[in-house]
């Protein structure tokens, strides 16, 4: 199989519970649905990503996993292999795991709930970002039904930390959540629900952020 040049989406966030993990298998699968190969690794200790990869079975997209330090060479196994697009799981409060994603990414994600405990974590990855000069955007994620106002105030803090926000947010949906405990995405759940359509919304916007 002929070495490909694939596409690095580094997911990452300071916080637990931003919802690093869904977003990361989402991606990966949805590529696999628009016939491209996708992998994700999990640098995480905990390897949730790589758990869910065990539930799903023999379904791709394939999940490895990979201490932070042995990161570029993954990648460089996964191009090998041919992969179209790479995702990256990392673990909360790891300033070298989150480090060396973001070096081995073409575009940084970053979700976050729009609370300001969950706001204030992002200054750290910020400085990261705005350091290694990658292109990243906050997600918010999590967001409340008709938060209008907590929406716009959490992208004006986003803002003067120098980041850009993703036009497209995830709300609290409970496909998210019964999807990743069978092993799926919230597209097996209902490909109709809210959950798949902010899914397949961000896919758009994400390719043509990679173009």
């Amino acid at each position: 199989m002929p070495q490909s040049n694939p596409k690095v989406i580094a997911i990452v966030s300071q916080k637990g519970g931003s919802g690093k993990t869904t977003l990361a298998l989402h991606l990966a699968t949805t590529a696999v649905q628009k016939a491209m190969t996708a992998c994700v690794i999990d640098t995480d200790p905990q390897a949730t990503a790589a758990a869910w990869g065990d539930w799903r079975g023999d379904f791709l997209p394939a999940v490895v996993t990979s201490p932070p330090a042995r990161l570029a060479r993954t990648i460089e196994n996964a191009a090998r292999e041919g992969v179209d697009l790479v995702v990256i799981d990392t673990p909360p409060h790891a300033e070298a795991a989150m480090r060396e994603a973001v070096k081995a990414a073409d575009i940084v994600l970053i979700p976050t709930r729009p609370r300001a405990f969950d706001l204030h974590a992002l200054e750290g990855i910020a400085d990261l970002v705005q350091f290694t000069g990658t292109p990243a955007h906050v997600v918010l994620n999590g967001v409340p039904a008709r938060a209008t106002k907590m929406v716009e105030e959490a992208k004006a803090a986003v803002a003067d930390l120098g980041l850009d926000t993703c036009p497209v947010t995830f709300g609290e949906r409970a496909d998210f959540h019964r999807s990743s405990s069978k092993g799926e995405v919230a597209s097996e759940i209902d490909a109709n629900g809210k959950a798949a359509k902010e899914v397949k919304a961000l896919w758009k916007w994400m390719k043509k952020a990679l173009a």
